[in-house]
């Protein structure tokens, strides 16, 4: 694996260091996770590394193309290494999951914008929004409930 990674920083003209495999490494394992995720991921491996360090490689991987920035809306960034595709996410409201959702329609950019004023369009960026499964289940299981219930009437005493 590590020669992968090593092999995808040659090919984007980056050096090979310590601190951009273990980041791309991280990211391989846990996709869109945030930087202080990123950060602990990388340092339970190499304690050497700095904070600051892992910063410059997720600004490095991402302008260079190896990993892909997402910031859906009121939440922090996150970082994914799946790049090759133009795939949207589907975020949950309640705990902040994300999980890829694959293009929408065709080809990238997935779809086609009536108006594009001129541009040429090479991406299309669509987020779901809803509730995972995991936060569904919780809001409709019978103790929680319950517990709603009665926070509701002991709201209105």
């Amino acid at each position: 694996m590590t020669s992968d990674f090593e092999a995808q920083l040659r090919a984007v003209s980056l050096r090979v260091t310590r601190p951009r495999v273990a980041v791309l490494a991280a990211l391989r394992q846990h996709p869109h996770v945030d930087t202080d995720t990123v950060i602990g991921l990388v340092r339970a491996h190499h304690p050497a590394v700095s904070h600051q360090a892992v910063y410059d490689v997720l600004r490095a991987l991402t302008d260079a193309g190896l990993v892909r920035r997402i910031q859906p809306a009121g939440a922090t960034a996150r970082y994914e290494v799946r790049v090759a595709d133009n795939h949207h996410h589907v975020v949950c409201r309640s705990c902040g999951a994300i999980a890829d959702v694959d293009c929408a329609v065709g080809h990238a950019p997935c779809l086609t914008a009536p108006g594009d004023h001129g541009f040429v369009v090479d991406e299309a960026e669509v987020v779901y929004w809803g509730v995972c499964p995991d936060c569904a289940t919780h809001r409709t299981s019978p103790s929680s409930a319950s517990s709603a219930s009665s926070a509701s009437s002991e709201g209105s005493r």
